[in-house]
């Protein structure tokens, strides 16, 4: 390839993440300010100034926009680093205590949800009016979380041992139940509680339920 076609691919290549990044933000903003229900494709079209068909050809039709809108905020940023390979998440599956890792998993929790609470929340209140699209991606976000959520649970067992009588199943669906977005909800929107309340109650709930009292 010559260096004139090679800089050529490479305009064209940022031109168009550019473009999907400008979708991606004109989505955000109409989701959480008119609900999923209440946006369009076009309505997303006119906001990023860009034609349906571009949507599409760099994103996707409406759920393919709202998971892509979902995982960006939950990213936090630019950095194309999967989360696991991220410094919070290599610090918490090295950490040396049972403690340790649900210090980090819980700040990792309190992270996470700090990022997503305001679209999570509003997808499931608009999923309970039975919109397809809206349950399908409140199931795939539960999956993805329950994965966590075991995951998490067989290295406490594997590493340092869950209390007793507790089986890896029933640690990863408290852990599971213990980050529900509605929980968060109520508890920082409904209760006004503060982020770092939230993360210290997670932290001590999660930690006496999985290792027990005085762990």
């Amino acid at each position: 390839m010559t260096d004139k076609r090679r800089y050529s691919t490479t305009l064209r290549t940022q031109q168009t993440a550019l473009t999907r990044a400008r979708v991606i933000d004109a989505a955000r903003e109409l989701f959480l300010e008119h609900g999923y229900i209440g946006t369009t494709v076009a309505a997303i079209s006119r906001s990023a100034e860009v034609s349906v068909q571009t949507i599409y050809n760099t994103v996707g039709n409406k759920p393919a926009l709202l998971k892509t809108v979902y995982d960006t905020m939950l990213a936090g940023d630019d950095e194309p680093i999967p989360m696991i390979d991220r410094p919070e998440f290599r610090a918490m599956h090295a950490a040396e205590t049972a403690t340790e890792c649900l210090a980090h998993y819980t700040a990792i929790g309190r992270m996470l949800a700090h990022r997503v609470l305001p679209l999570v929340s509003m997808a499931l209140s608009q999923a309970a009016t039975g919109d397809p699209d809206l349950r399908a991606f409140t199931d795939t976000i539960e999956n993805e979380r329950n994965f966590g959520a075991n995951h998490l649970a067989a290295h406490l067992d594997r590493h340092f041992g869950l209390r007793p009588g507790l089986t890896v199943a029933e640690a990863a669906d408290t852990l599971w139940a213990l980050t529900a977005p509605e929980l968060a909800d109520r508890l920082i929107n409904r209760r006004g509680w503060s982020w770092d309340k939230y993360q210290h109650w997670l932290y001590t709930v999660a930690t006496e339920s999985l290792l027990g009292p005085n762990p």
